[in-house]
């Protein structure tokens, strides 16, 4: 099946939707498809464009087995709507001036989402490809926004329901990452027979439980020899809630735990000034982290955070995070409610309520002091996702459903 996939974000980019996509094109090829992703150049959360990249107009690549085509776009900051709005509006448009015939002939054409921008461009390449479109939901926009108060205007919001409703209309298939995705839009008029539920997982091979911790990067990380280091690695955005998470560490600044948090986002400014607000010695921030680099970075924790704000909509989101954290057989502790919070429990991690600083201290607190029951809830952990949540197991879930009769014709 010739395959192509839309998205504004991927490799070296790191984040959620990177490493899902590229593993599912990677799967996918290494199955036989001839699979091409249509992209930006890499700027994500950063908004600068590597050295290599900058000035072109138009990039090919190969990778793990399909091609990658890039086009130009605005590279902006992940910060600030308006910049943000014309960022992904320039990649609509140039992936379809530049990318329509340079990507190729299609059987179908899958586009993630967020935006409304990817999803106007790769249902105009599928109408010129008579390809089927299968539009893949991982955020529920304009949604997280109403909730989280970034958008406020009721004529706005209305504009953009309308424009999402559109969207699912206008595909062949959806595809969710959560089961309370489907029921969202199930709920909203969405065919159910057309919303299919595929998450997000891992590749189990890419961590070593047994791998030992590098004490150099401890080190780095903050800690000193005998403590317990306490590791976030992630986006630093709005939905994560991470002050919270440096309100708990406050709470522990008399214990031999320290705190790390790794990565980039539009939030992390108000996690420092958190930070600076409590004093904390015990709490270090550092930039993202190349990909190639996690699996040592999760080798040096001994205690991994999977929080999100308490949000009412965020009982239907799933961190993709989580899922390398118990690969990686480490205890985990999520501050979360919802399918999140089932998922964690079902392979032994410890859950609080979202935003619940002490509870959250506590729990840090307890397994600080029982490295056998951190290794036991690793262990756990790790089987878990390898009987549910490998990815190549998933890429074949979801090619299965590319193979649906019927095309555009």
């Amino acid at each position: 099946m010739r395959i192509i996939i839309v998205t504004h974000y991927f490799p070296p980019e790191i984040g959620a939707p990177q490493a899902r996509l590229s593993g599912l094109a990677a799967a996918w090829a290494a199955d036989g498809d001839d699979v091409t992703v249509l992209t930006g150049m890499p700027n994500h959360p950063t908004g600068v464009i590597p050295p290599e990249y900058r000035g072109a107009i138009r990039r090919r690549e190969r990778r793990d087995g399909y091609r990658v085509l890039r086009t130009w776009l605005y590279a902006t900051p992940n910060e600030g709507i308006a910049r943000k709005t014309i960022g992904h509006l320039s990649f609509m448009i140039s992936s379809v001036l530049l990318g329509g015939r340079s990507s190729g002939l299609a059987d179908v054409v899958v586009v993630s989402s967020p935006t409304f921008f990817s999803i106007g461009a790769g249902w105009l390449l599928a109408r010129l490809k008579r390809a089927r479109l299968v539009v893949e939901v991982r955020d529920l926009w304009p949604a997280i926004f109403t909730e989280l108060g970034v958008l406020t205007n009721r004529r706005l919001i209305r504009l953009l329901e309308r424009l999402e409703l559109a969207a699912y209309a206008a595909a062949d298939t959806v595809i969710v990452v959560s089961d309370g995705f489907r029921a969202n839009l199930i709920a909203r008029g969405v065919p159910a027979d057309k919303v299919h539920t595929i998450r997000n997982g891992v590749r189990p091979g890419q961590f070593d439980p047994a791998a030992p911790a590098d004490a150099q990067l401890r080190a780095r990380l903050g800690a000193r020899p005998g403590d317990c280091l306490v590791l976030y690695a992630g986006t630093h955005g709005i939905s994560q809630g991470l002050t919270s998470v440096a309100d708990a560490a406050a709470h522990l600044t008399e214990e031999p735990i320290r705190f790390a948090f790794v990565g980039d986002g539009a939030d992390k400014q108000g996690l420092q000034d958190r930070v600076a607000e409590h004093g904390l010695r015990n709490v270090t921030l550092l930039p993202s982290l190349p990909h190639e680099q996690v699996p040592a970075l999760l080798a040096a924790a001994d205690i991994c955070l999977v929080p999100l704000r308490d949000v009412p909509l965020f009982s239907s989101f799933i961190p993709s995070k989580m899922f390398e954290y118990l690969a990686a057989g480490k205890p985990v502790v999520g501050a979360l409610a919802g399918e999140a919070a089932q998922i964690l429990r079902e392979a032994g991690a410890w859950v609080v309520p979202p935003a619940g600083s002490e509870a959250l201290a506590a729990a840090i607190r307890t397994l600080a002091a029982d490295p056998q029951r951190r290794q036991a809830m690793g262990q756990q952990g790790r089987c878990y996702v390898e009987k549910y949540f490998d990815r190549g197991m998933l890429a074949r879930l979801y090619r299965k459903l590319l193979d649906s009769p019927g095309g555009r014709q």
